[in-house]
């Protein structure tokens, strides 16, 4: 099944400048087949793995067939987790946030009543929530289901493994006759299609069929993060690891932006690739990534597209991909010719988890979990660097300037060897001072913090550019 362009669904102006001001370049394989049969009025089942974009599938047609001056409820969207609930209304927000007068309320157990109450008596056309509480509201009476247009049934599979489907079948029975069902599921088991027979109208079936292939010989590695630890993370296996070329995939261009600005700041040379930028410019970037003037090349799937560079030491799913052939597609570019490769993926919350097991099904490999590296771990590394860059320019010479300062200080009473010592720290200092400082936690400890914190650049990271085989390091001013 073909990718497609999102302006070639049938989108109105404002949903595409949704989509584009969210970064994506193109639609997945289940967008480019769903979404205009959806917008047509068609029932649809969507056979297709967790991770594959399915919430912009149904969300963007149903915001478009939402009457915004009406506040009754036209759209529902059942979700076996509070989490996946919460994460597909934010998620419709976003694809709303151009469609004047468009509320969307997420419903679900674990959350103040009273709060759902006061949201529901405003007015929400769409409403996201699990079968549980939205029972609840039903029969209190705070959802009323008779002006509903679209009803949505998210990860059926989910719901009806986790026990929801007598729910889920009383919600049907009391939605109107004349209405849109479509359903999303992994597998289709026989009680799913049950469900199809039963409550949905000659729906077309939409099934993302993958290109089976072959996943070369990678070390695969996948870290549990917070989204505000993201950048930390990517910054702390760049130094761990030290790989002299490296890829790193994000599923957005304002992502790509993002990251680069983060990683710049923080002394590594590194640029980004995306659909956004002049091709005059993506081939200058490119010749400077083939030519190691940079390091660290961050780029969108689509950008990376005929990226011919058989030396990257490592790829980083700084993003889990939307598909799993784009997965197979982002490791296969490390490893070649017979070098050893690495792979790393991040992975934020029970969705991206869901994903990756996917995505280790399609590929019929275990990827291993790890902990970030923190503090002493790096350590040892900083001290081999330190070591290396001071042999590097003792066999460079031209050591004049360094022979000025240790001679004044000789005159100070200070002996050479302690002159040595006192610079050997500084530079040590430079290459670590962040290591020496980070806490000496696990990625559990962070995982446990309540508060997500924005990735704040250090101000006394030296910017880093390597040449020769060693770092070489100039303060930022």
């Amino acid at each position: 099944m073909e990718h497609g362009r999102f302006s070639d669904l049938g989108l109105s102006p404002e949903a595409l400048r949704a989509v584009d001001e969210m970064g994506f370049e193109e639609a997945t394989a289940i967008q480019t087949a769903a979404i205009p049969l959806i917008l047509a009025g068609r029932d649809v089942i969507g056979h297709s793995q967790t991770g594959t974009g399915k919430t912009a599938a149904f969300g963007l047609p149903a915001i478009e067939k939402v009457d915004p001056e009406s506040r009754r409820i036209q759209v529902m969207v059942l979700c076996p987790t509070r989490e996946l609930a919460v994460q597909a209304s934010e998620e419709m927000r976003k694809f709303a946030a151009h469609k004047h007068g468009i509320r969307i309320l997420p419903v679900y157990g674990g959350q103040p009543i009273d709060k759902q109450f006061r949201g529901l008596q405003a007015g929400a056309q769409i409403v996201v929530g699990t079968p549980g509480r939205v029972m609840d509201h039903m029969r209190r009476g705070t959802i009323r289901l008779d002006a509903l247009r679209i009803m949505v049934l998210d990860e059926a599979d989910e719901m009806l493994n986790i026990g929801f489907r007598e729910d889920i079948e009383t919600i049907l029975r009391q939605c109107p006759a004349e209405r849109q069902t479509i359903l999303f599921s992994a597998t289709m088991s026989r009680e799913i299609l049950a469900l199809t027979t039963q409550y949905q109208k000659d729906p077309e079936l939409v099934k993302v069929v993958h290109q089976q292939l072959t996943v070369p010989s990678i070390e695969q590695t996948y870290y549990e993060v917070r989204p505000g630890r993201k950048p930390e993370a990517l910054c702390r296996l760049l130094d761990q690891f030290d790989p002299d070329l490296s890829l790193v995939f994000c599923n957005t261009k304002r992502m790509v932006d993002d990251l680069v600005a983060h990683l710049v700041a923080n002394g590594y040379a590194a640029e980004g690739l995306h659909g956004d930028m002049r091709q005059a410019l993506r081939d200058r970037v490119m010749d400077r990534f083939r030519n190691r003037r940079i390091d660290v090349l961050v780029a969108t799937d689509v950008a990376a597209r005929g990226l011919d560079v058989d030396d990257i030491d490592a790829v980083f799913n700084y993003d889990v991909p939307q598909d799993e052939e784009y997965y197979v597609h982002r490791i296969g570019r490390t490893g070649r010719m017979g070098k050893v490769g690495r792979s790393f993926t991040f992975v934020v919350g029970r969705p991206e988890i869901l994903a990756l097991r996917d995505i280790m099904r399609y590929i019929n490999t275990t990827i291993e979990l790890k902990l970030i590296p923190f503090g002493d771990e790096l350590e040892e590394r900083t001290s081999s660097k330190t070591l290396d860059a001071v042999r590097a320019a003792l066999r460079e010479g031209q050591l004049e300037d360094g022979l000025r300062i240790v001679e004044t200080l000789m005159g100070e009473d200070y002996t050479s060897v302690e002159v040595a010592a006192a610079l050997a720290k500084l530079l040590e200092a430079t290459y670590g001072e962040e290591a020496k400082k980070a806490p000496k936690r696990t990625l559990d400890d962070i995982n446990a913090s309540t508060a997500v914190e924005k990735a704040q650049p250090p101000s006394t990271r030296p910017f880093a550019y390597k040449k020769k085989g060693y770092h070489v390091h100039r303060r930022r001013r």
